[in-house]
């Protein structure tokens, strides 16, 4: 029951994730950006060859690879979370797992099939098949200032500060792992806690010891 409460939040970060992309795919056109609240959040429809974040791997067989590892990857991420929960780990540190892994089998879905059930792989791939490009639309331009006129170069003209487009699957990849490392000495304090000290362990070991016993001559 307590591996089927994990699967159970990867599962709900799956739906989510996919929901979320067959609408925008469905309802909006590529690049269409579409306000959310005011300027700071928007939906903007981008197809990402490469990785998270709108980061590419230039190469002619770097997307197959980059699937292949997302693949292993999150079978990987599955039998750690699995293990985890027997060893009756931090119940945080599992549902960060849980993310992790529910964020991973998203973005798989998409590179392995959506270059086939959306036809939406690179004109150049070599095979619709674990080519397909992965759905962003969470956009958040953070602030917009013009430079004043007395800095060289760019005086006068517009910056606008924003963060790389992304999905649901992005993001909880993201919170599993900010959260791990945010919070990683209450999640692993109870093994440091039954890690036995060097001196604990030197005192253990010399309380095994037998007493040595002379005998007089």
């Amino acid at each position: 029951m307590k591996i089927l409460k994990y699967l159970l939040i990867a599962l709900a970060v799956i739906a989510i994730d996919q929901t979320s992309k067959l609408l925008v795919h469905k309802y909006m056109y590529l690049h269409e950006e579409v306000n959310v609240v005011g300027e700071w959040f928007k939906l903007h429809y981008l197809l990402n060859p490469g990785m998270a974040f709108g980061i590419k791997w230039e190469s002619e067989f770097g997307k197959l690879a980059l699937t292949i590892f997302r693949i292993f990857a999150m079978f990987g991420i599955g039998y750690y979370l699995v293990t985890m929960i027997k060893k009756q780990s931090h119940a945080g540190f599992l549902i960060c797992l849980a993310l992790i892994l529910g964020g991973a089998v998203g973005n798989v879905i998409d590179s392995t099939f959506y270059g086939v059930l959306l036809n939406n792989a690179p004109f150049d791939a070599p095979s619709p098949w674990f080519h397909g490009q992965v759905i962003d639309m969470l956009f958040f331009p953070l602030f917009n200032f013009t430079w004043p006129e007395w800095v060289p170069l760019i005086g006068g003209q517009d910056f606008l500060f924003f963060s790389p487009v992304f999905n649901i699957a992005d993001s909880s990849i993201f919170i599993g792992v900010a959260s791990i490392l945010i919070f990683q000495k209450r999640f692993f304090k109870e093994a440091h806690e039954t890690e036995p000290t060097t001196t604990e362990a030197s005192e253990a070991a010399g309380e095994n010891q037998m007493p040595s016993t002379s005998t007089p001559v």
